[in-house]
């Protein structure tokens, strides 16, 4: 099987995964994590484009998960997340995982922030090497062993 297609059915995997679990994931330490979790991919690579923003914010509005939630309250907290590691990468870093963080307290919601960033970084169907170093981190911050996701 092609990188590709082993990217497109992890992500796709990961997805529904993530549904079975929606009614599980609707505390404000899931939410705060997992906008973190988007912003973080976003700007994996150190900056975040227009574009790119615009995409994962498209992502984030039509996610069926994130639907527990008001889209304009995750846009805003995307947004914020967004402009700290615009503001300054290094230092917004810190201060992003320290949310990523927030789900730490109960496995389900760690894992679920985890499998967002992987939907998030493998929905153009490419899981770049620079996201994927992101949600390792993430993995540490949440206390989860990366190579259960395939990091």
């Amino acid at each position: 099987m092609a990188l590709w297609d082993r990217i497109k059915e992890s992500a796709q995997t990961m997805q529904s995964q993530l549904e079975a679990k929606k009614n599980d994931l609707k505390s404000g330490a899931f939410r705060d994590a997992s906008m973190a979790m988007c912003a973080l991919v976003a700007a994996a690579d150190g900056s975040i484009d227009p574009d790119e923003r615009r995409k994962v914010a498209q992502l984030i509005a039509t996610n069926e998960v994130l639907r527990n939630f008001p889209a304009e309250d995750l846009q805003a907290r995307f947004e914020a997340n967004c402009d700290k590691l615009t503001a300054d990468f290094d230092f917004g870093k810190v201060s992003v995982m320290q949310e990523v963080g927030k789900a730490k307290k109960k496995a389900a919601e760690a894992r679920a922030v985890i499998q967002i960033g992987i939907v998030i970084g493998g929905a153009d169907g490419h899981f770049d090497k620079d996201e994927q170093a992101v949600v390792r981190e993430a993995c540490y911050a949440l206390g989860l062993p990366p190579h259960e996701f395939d990091l």
